[in-house]
């Protein structure tokens, strides 16, 4: 498994339970007996059709995991500080492993610029796995 997806897994495994898709959607999405996926009407449910996957509230599983944790971590600005908060090693052959699975073109030698590239892709993926970002983290 790649640091992203660990990473991902670590946001995403701390989720609580009203984040994450409810049994009776997964049960309302499920495919029917006949193959085809049961939509609210079939099922007889004037309920609202279920999300296709499960969104995760980053900001609050992070910020729920800052206020755990006493080291006073600013998520929000910094991949060092993100990394550290889901128990990851934050070092800098870490980061530089996590740029290039990520497709880093910049120099790795300038680690300030890598690191801001690096906080912006690793919220921007996230987002795109399922994840709610705050829009002003993904700008």
């Amino acid at each position: 498994m790649g640091l992203f997806n660990s990473l991902m897994s670590k946001i995403f495994g701390h989720a609580a339970p009203a984040t994450t898709a409810s049994a009776s959607q997964v049960a309302a999405a499920a495919p029917a007996a006949g193959g085809a996926p049961q939509t609210p009407a079939a099922a007889g449910s004037s309920a609202p059709a279920p999300a296709a996957a499960a969104v995760v509230d980053v900001a609050a599983v992070l910020n729920d995991l800052a206020k755990k944790n006493p080291e006073k971590l600013d998520w929000r600005k910094s991949i060092v500080d993100l990394m550290k908060l889901v128990g990851m090693d934050s070092s800098l052959t870490a980061r530089k492993q996590l740029a290039t699975e990520l497709h880093f073109t910049g120099d790795m030698n300038d680690s300030a610029s890598m690191n801001v590239w690096l906080h912006k892709q690793v919220l921007k993926k996230l987002a795109e796995n399922g994840g709610k970002v705050p829009p002003e983290l993904l700008s």
